[in-house]
């Protein structure tokens, strides 16, 4: 059995790094985007709106039910052989895409899971004064689902950067990408892998401190 070659993990420490960018880059832009379209998706579940309520369950049941690789090809070799405004479409932007519709309909069960734990007697006080529903959303049941929602959307910001590692597939050179290209030229592919491991590793620890920190946070304030 050989030794792991430390001297080349070392020396592929900043190679890996430098892509650390481009990999936050696609999480983020994908989180917001995510973000935005679960409220909205949870709205439409929540008020029952007529038609849309029955499209949004069905988004929600493809993209909760197809495998995040398999959608990713289909936004990108898939779509633009029909779709021809698509056809130039990059391998970042496909996966930010990709990441968005495939999260955006878990956080929508979850945003809506936490909208319809507010207490029914706000949403009835809040009527009776007559306030409209975009009202009684805004001001009174969204702010407190964002409270209960928070630490389950900080874990799927967590699943979705390690959803990044998938763009490569796409030909997107991120962390993975690069450790697959180093991989490839060297034969270490022990040594590259688990540099990216470490990689992913320590970053989902930063944002796990994170996320505790803020669930404590949260809790002091129902506390009080």
């Amino acid at each position: 059995m050989r030794p792991l070659d430390i001297a080349y993990m070392w020396d592929l420490v900043p190679v890996i790094a430098g892509y650390i960018p481009l990999t936050l880059f696609m999480a983020l832009v994908s989180m917001v985007a995510a973000l935005v379209l679960a409220a909205l998706l949870a709205i439409v579940r929540v008020l029952k709106i007529p038609v849309l309520d029955r499209v949004v369950a069905v988004f929600i049941s493809f993209f909760r039910g197809t495998p995040l690789l398999v959608q990713l090809f289909l936004f990108y070799y898939g779509l633009p052989q029909m779709l021809t405004f698509l056809t130039n479409i990059d391998g970042v932007t496909a996966a930010i895409f990709g990441l968005t519709m495939h999260f955006s309909a878990y956080m929508a069960e979850s945003i809506r899971g936490a909208i319809l734990g507010v207490d029914r007697s706000q949403w009835e006080a809040a009527q009776s004064i007559g306030m409209t529903q975009g009202q009684l959303l805004r001001r009174i049941v969204l702010p407190q689902a964002a409270r209960t929602a928070a630490p389950t959307l900080v874990n799927y910001f967590i699943d979705m950067i390690k959803g990044t590692s998938l763009a490569f597939t796409l030909g997107v050179t991120e962390m993975m990408g690069a450790a697959q290209k180093e991989a490839a030229g060297s034969f270490l592919y022990l040594e590259a892998f688990l540099v990216v491991a470490l990689f992913y590793w320590a970053i989902v620890e930063i944002l796990s401190v994170g996320q505790r920190r803020m669930e404590r946070h949260l809790g002091k304030a129902v506390a009080r």
